[in-house]
């Protein structure tokens, strides 16, 4: 027997391989059968070489439970005890002092760095064992021991068959992987794919209402996945059952990538285009990262550009290493040029698409939209392929490229100042009634009711010449396009206050919402009233929904325009009545404000030219008298035209039609508006 020390300059390395891998404990399983596949596959390289003469026999990967351990048998070529001692004993450090040093911050990246697989057996093992026979002819069977000390034991054993067992003494913190659960959980997260069957316990058959186990070997994992195959083999029921076995949850794919390049770097898998509910982030860190088959993430942000992280699906690169690392992903040239290749795939894949089957193409628009969108606003390369299959769709339904719907408008939405204005509309029952008005006028209206629109209208509006989009409940019709310069005809001021004042007393308390009134003359036929809400202002809160650092907008009331035609036969009575009911109250109590205002403004001029101190103390305090008679005035004008309006049916039912429209009248204002539509009638 031999006995030794392992190659390391401090006695502390097991320790710290418990503390810094133990986040991802787990783990060691996947290195463990990964090793035994390794030496599975070099035994048949061997063999086809000519350089291994004897039976190759099954070279299946056993892993199995006992009392207290967990065993991973292979029948790969096996190692010599002096093959044990060049790999097991002296570990490649430079020092484990330097190791600590270069790996304190990143425990992630240690794992597959520098051969240290086979250590990750002390994660969860409070002694482990090697039992191994070489291929090679003659070869003496050995058994290597240690208990997570730095010292170890070598002795020769008996074993009939060549290859290798390491046997774990599984520690009492890490009882959980004696589960058989856990750890055929764990066998197929990490080992679904391998390319050598991994065998973990027997099949189970029922047999007299209870499991039994059979003869035959329970295989874990398809040694032959989908996206090692050829395209050319494989039909769309193939394409659709792997996707059924890797989210067996999920509705059909909307269609996939079959990738498969060689050079600069190596790259196979296949990528899907999943139906996408709703929210982004539940539907991220889908695709599975393999490097030769074997499991390393499901994180695969740096690897794949953002936008296609929605995307489902497996990536298989032998030049993506095991530790995957924030760092090393971001500097690493290999996994920038797969980015890029990878962008490029999806679009000539969406192009073609687009190309060759257009109805396929737009049927399926609304469910692709959300990653064709979210690409355009992340990447600007992705931009410049999609804007050609990129699509619109108006309010009937009807498709168009960026270029074709440019063309259809050109002529009819093209304002005085040479811009081209884009209408849409967000939801088409909410603003149905402004559609009709857009499309009585020979408009075309745009439906963007996606979650990632507005984020696209603005950005739009930066890549396409002279061009803005305007929802069409922004303004009036005549003001959304305006095509000449018009003066249009206003009520005089006096009219117009009275206006205002009557439709603003009778405004239910919304929460965070204000109102501007104004009248204008919109024509006999257009609505009595109508409730409009400035685009940009509109825009601004709703990016604060999906923005950082933009919270300042959401934070603002939401404003309206109620927006009086001054030309409506029931707008023209309300004005006429109040005329008739309130004149004899609101002209003395407009002449003492006329006379207030004139004499403050005499005040005013004389003391334009004068500083502060220069103004006489008594003139100060009059300004300030006239300033607390104007309002009261003021106050007393609105109680009245208040008083009257209270009393006028029209106006509340006018505005509560209008807050109806718009989606704004709930509750107790709608009973009430029920009600009082049931009296006028």
């Amino acid at each position: 027997m031999q006995k030794g020390n392992i190659g390391v300059t401090t006695e502390n390395i097991f320790p710290v391989i418990k503390k810094f891998l133990y986040s991802d404990h787990e783990i060691f399983l996947r290195e463990l059968v990964s090793n035994a596949v390794d030496a599975t596959q070099k035994l048949k390289t061997l063999a086809s070489i000519g350089e291994f003469k004897g039976e190759v026999g099954n070279l299946t990967v056993h892993v199995s439970l006992g009392k207290d351990t967990i065993t991973v048998s292979d029948r790969g070529i096996g190692l010599t005890a002096e093959e044990i001692d060049k790999y097991i004993n002296q570990i490649a450090f430079s020092g484990a002092n330097d190791f600590l040093e270069k790996y304190k911050n990143d425990a992630n990246a240690i794992i597959g760095h520098f051969g240290l697989g086979f250590y990750s057996a002390f994660m969860v093992a409070k002694k482990v064992e090697i039992i191994t026979k070489s291929h090679k002819e003659g070869a003496q069977a050995v058994k290597w021991s240690c208990d997570g000390s730095p010292e170890f034991t070598i002795e020769n054993v008996d074993k009939a068959d060549r290859g290798t067992d390491i046997v774990l003494y599984i520690d009492d913190e890490s009882k959980e992987f004696l589960e058989e659960a856990r750890i055929s959980s764990l066998l197929k997260k990490y080992c679904s794919f391998l390319p050598i069957p991994i065998a973990f316990g027997k099949k189970k058959d029922w047999k007299d209402g209870k499991q039994v186990e059979t003869d035959e070997d329970n295989i874990i994992n398809d040694s032959n996945p989908l996206w090692t195959l050829k395209p050319s083999d494989l039909k769309d029921e193939d394409y659709k059952k792997f996707y059924r076995d890797l989210y067996p949850m999920s509705d059909e794919p909307l269609f996939w990538i079959h990738l498969n390049v060689d050079y600069p770097f190596h790259l196979t898998g296949i990528l899907y285009f999943p139906k996408v509910k709703s929210n982004i982030e539940l539907n991220k860190n889908k695709i599975q990262l393999y490097s030769n088959q074997v499991y390393v993430t499901d994180s695969v942000e740096g690897i794949v550009p953002d936008f296609l992280t929605l995307l489902h699906g497996v990536l298989d690169s032998p030049d993506i290493p095991l530790n995957v690392s924030r760092s090393y992903l971001q500097s690493d040239s290999n996994v920038k040029k797969i980015s890029t290749y990878i962008t490029k795939k999806v679009s000539d894949r969406l192009q073609s698409i687009f190309k060759n089957d257009r109805k396929q193409f737009e049927e399926k628009w609304n469910d692709l939209k959300i990653f064709i969108n979210y690409g355009m606003l992340t990447q600007e390369d992705f931009y410049d392929r999609a804007k050609d299959f990129s699509l619109f769709t108006d309010t009937d339904g009807k498709c168009y490229t960026f270029e074709e719907y440019q063309k259809l408008i050109k002529d009819n939405q093209t304002d005085k100042d040479g811009n081209l204005i884009y209408l849409y509309a967000n939801h088409k029952d909410e603003q149905f009634s402004y559609i009709e008005a857009a499309k009585n006028k020979g408009y075309s209206v745009l439906l963007m009711d996606g979650q990632l629109d507005i984020a696209l209208v603005s950005m739009l509006e930066q890549k396409f010449e002279k061009s803005r989009f305007t929802r069409v409940d922004s303004d009036v019709i005549d003001n959304l396009i305006v095509k000449e310069d018009k003066k249009s005809e206003t009520l005089e001021a006096g009219k117009q206050e009275a206006l205002s004042a009557v439709f603003k007393s009778q405004l239910p308390k919304l929460e965070k919402v204000e109102f501007n009134i104004t009248a204008q003359a919109l024509g006999e036929n257009s609505s009595p009233v109508m409730i409009t809400q400035s685009e940009y202002m509109r825009r601004m809160k709703e990016m604060a929904n999906i923005q950082a650092g933009m919270s300042f907008y959401g934070e603002m009331p939401d404003m309206f325009n109620l927006v009086l035609n001054s030309d409506h036969k029931l707008v023209k009575e309300v004005l006429a009545d109040e005329e008739k009911e309130c004149d004899s109250v609101i002209t003395p109590i407009q002449k003492e404000m006329n006379d207030v205002n004139k004499r403050r403004n005499e005040l005013k001029d004389k003391q334009k030219d004068k500083k502060e101190e220069e103004i006489p103390t008594a003139e100060k305090d009059e300004v300030n008298d006239l300033d607390k008679k104007w309002e009261e005035l003021k106050t007393k004008k609105d109680d009245v035209f208040a008083g009257y309006a209270a009393k006028n049916k029209v106006v509340r039912q006018l505005i509560d039609l209008a807050l109806l429209q718009n989606g704004m009248l709930k509750g107790e204002a709608l009973n009430n508006f029920v009600k009082r539509s049931i009296e006028l009638i």
